[in-house]
């Protein structure tokens, strides 16, 4: 229960990242959304996991210490760095958000509304490799590296991270899918929203993850 409450902040980073819900808004107003939005989603959801997965196995390159109490600091070592660069991101994000005067979507997103299933399904896999999704993705690979007790522990631990992280994605496409006339106001409303506050709201929570992330990496020295 202690992992799955340290990995919870870092789930609730990716979950509150507005570029792929707003991803998905765009397929679901589009054309294309019966054929696209489950790959996207199945996209998303396998690209989670496998980054994370992937940054897990790739913290266990971190020097290993002859004493437990040692290797403890070297893993918060690590995560005040990678703390201290979610931070700096979320600081520039938020700088970067204050100074457009216009809120507007981006012509790459615009283009989601042509993607066919596979072209979806690959967006989706990029969508976890942004600096952003990798420095979380290395954070919970750090929790993981220090906290897991045994492989099982770990797997249940990334099964929660993924589900929580794909959830903010996850939820609009399943309602669309049961009920699409009802839903689609909604999606309009909620694609509007995040366009004018999203990535001011995303820094934000960046901020505050990098922070705890820090403070995480204090407390094993």
């Amino acid at each position: 229960m202690d992992l799955i409450v340290r990995m919870l902040p870092l789930a609730l980073a990716i979950a509150f990242s507005s570029v792929p819900i707003l991803a998905a808004l765009m397929i679901l107003l589009s054309p294309n959304a019966k054929r696209s939005a489950v790959p996207f989603l199945i996209g998303f959801v396998a690209g989670m996991f496998a980054v994370v997965s992937l940054c897990t196995v790739f913290t266990q390159l971190v020097p290993s210490a002859r004493l437990p109490r040692r290797e403890d600091h070297i893993v918060g070592q690590f995560e005040i760095v990678v703390g201290i660069a979610l931070v700096l991101l979320g600081l520039f994000a938020l700088w970067r958000s204050r100074r457009s005067t216009e809120h507007s979507i981006p012509d790459w997103l615009k283009s989601t509304e042509k993607l066919g299933p596979w072209s979806a399904f690959g967006l989706a896999l990029l969508l976890n490799i942004r600096p952003k999704s990798l420095l979380i993705a290395v954070a919970a690979g750090l929790t993981l590296r220090a906290d897991a007790q045994s492989v099982g522990e770990a797997i249940v631990a990334l099964a929660v991270y993924t589900a929580i992280g794909a959830s903010t994605v996850a939820i609009p496409i399943i309602a669309a899918a049961s009920s699409p006339q009802r839903v689609q106001p909604r999606l309009v409303r909620g694609r509007e929203w995040l366009v004018r506050n999203g990535e001011v709201v995303a820094s934000i929570i960046l901020l505050l993850i990098g922070v705890l992330v820090i403070g995480a990496g204090f407390e094993r020295l």
